[in-house]
Parts: structure tokens; C-alpha cells; sequence
């Protein structure tokens, strides 16, 4: 869990040509990551905002990239393989990239300037609008409204305040034509860009938080473990003749 932070901002700073910044032993887990990422020591409101993230963000049941760690674990392979493994299923758009696709949209959305002109192109084909939607919560993601509140108060009175309102506007509009809900994703996008964070990591802040999650249901497979091996239905054809290479 501490060295996930500290690669991330040496590895940020580094490609953008910035030297790495030491931690500080006064800071805590949040504030340090925001302090070694942008050199300066963030506000009180950008702490709480990270650190509510990092929370809300750390664990969520059986998801992709947390059955992918406990698979490993099963086998009593050792924790960096598990937590590779994690890593691996993390990456795909549909899990851990969809908060990095949401603020792409928002980028579309304000250039284009016409929301729903946007939405109804992307809508009519077929194309998936990320951050809504989710396979557990069909009512409210619980988690969304702590992210929503926090986008609005980093916001509130700031020339990024566009970026909230504009989610406002997507969301409104998501649930009034597809009735779809916004998830943990959605306003996640703007927290991030508020705090100063690229778009282009924030897959690897969800890994930074998700962590924890992934270290204590590996911790939890082997207290109790059992090889996780699920059969398969197979349903291709059946009674098909075996032809020799010569005669195929």
C-alpha cells in the first residue's frame, strides 16, 4: 500500500520531466500522495476530497480485478502475483478506465457545446456512456453521492465549476431518456481533475486505493482457502466424425 503512491507520483512527475518528490513523515496517506505528485502541500478540502475518494474506491465486493486477486491467491502463489493479476483485470476500459473515459467525455462535451446533442449521437449508435450504469446498484450507487458533493464543493466558485455543472447537465439527462444512474466513476472524473490529477492516471489512482481492498481478500482467501476452480457447461457440437489430416 506505500509503495503504490509513492510509484505512481515519481512516475507521473518523471514523464512530465519533474524530478520525484520525497514524502513527508507529518503527512498522511492522502495528503502525501497530492503533496509528492504536485510538490506543494494540498488544502484541507483537497485531503478530505482524496481521502473520501481513496475510501469509497478501496473496496466493492467481488468486482473483476478483486476475484481476479483471490483466483491467484487460491493458489498460494505469492501477493505480487496476486495483486498483478488485480492489476491486469483493473486495466480494462469497463473496470478501472472508466473514470479516465468519463472525463474524456466531459473534455467532447464542452468543445462540442451541446450536451445533448452528444449524448442523443453517442446514444443512437449504441455507443456505451461511461460512468452510468452498474451490474449491482440499479437504484443508486451509495457511493456516488459522497463524489458528487465533493466535485461540487472543490468546485464551487472556481473557473472548474464548468465540469460539475456539466456532469449535473449528463446526469439529468441520462436518467430522463435511458433511466440510468450515474456510478462511483462518474464524478470521481471531475475530483480528480480538480485536485490536479491527469486523466491519463487515473486508472492507476483507483489501483492506489483498490489495494487495500485486494490485500485483505487475499489475506482473507488463505485463512480458509480452497483452490477456486469453477467447471464449464459445455455447449458447442456434438458427435462430430475425426477427419485424418490426409483427408481434411
Amino acid at each position: 500500500m506505500a509503495k503504490m503512491p509513492t510509484i505512481i507520483a515519481a512516475f507521473a512527475r518523471l514523464r512530465s520531466g519533474q524530478t520525484p518528490v520525497e514524502l513527508r513523515k507529518d503527512l498522511g496517506f492522502a495528503d502525501n500522495f497530492l503533496y509528492m505528485l504536485k510538490g506543494q502541500e494540498a488544502s484541507e478540502l483537497e485531503v478530505k476530497a482524496f481521502n473520501c475518494a481513496l475510501v469509497l474506491h478501496a473496496d466493492h465486493e467481488l468486482n473483476a480485478s478483486t476475484f481476479a486477486a483471490r483466483v491467484c491467491a487460491s493458489t498460494l502463489t505469492d501477493i505480487y502475483s496476486c495483486v498483478t493479476a488485480a492489476v491486469g483485470a483493473l486495466k480494462g476500459s469497463l473496470h478501472g478506465g472508466a473514470n479516465e473515459c468519463v472525463f474524456d467525455m466531459l473534455k467532447e462535451i464542452r468543445a462540442e457545446g451541446n450536451c445533448q446533442a452528444y449524448l442523443d449521437r453517442k446514444l443512437a449508435s449504441h455507443e456505451k456512456i461511461m460512468g452510468f450504469g452498474h451490474r449491482v446498484y440499479k437504484t443508486q450507487d451509495p457511493r456516488e453521492k459522497y463524489l458528487r458533493q465533493m466535485a461540487k464543493d472543490l468546485t464551487q466558485g472556481t473557473k472548474d465549476e464548468v465540469w460539475y455543472q456539466l456532469s449535473v447537465e449528463i446526469e439529468a439527462y441520462m436518467k430522463h431518456t435511458k433511466h440510468l444512474i450515474p456510478n462511483v466513476d462518474f464524478y470521481s472524473a471531475t475530483v480528480y481533475h480538480v485536485l490536479g490529477i491527469d486523466s491519463s492516471i487515473y486508472t492507476l489512482i483507483f489501483a492506489m486505493s483498490r489495494v487495500a481492498g485486494w490485500i485483505a481478500h487475499i489475506q482473507e482467501q488463505r485463512k480458509n482457502n480452497k483452490l477456486i476452480r469453477p467447471r464449464s457447461n459445455y455447449i458447442g457440437a456434438q458427435g462430430l466424425e475425426y477427419l485424418p489430416i490426409g483427408r481434411r
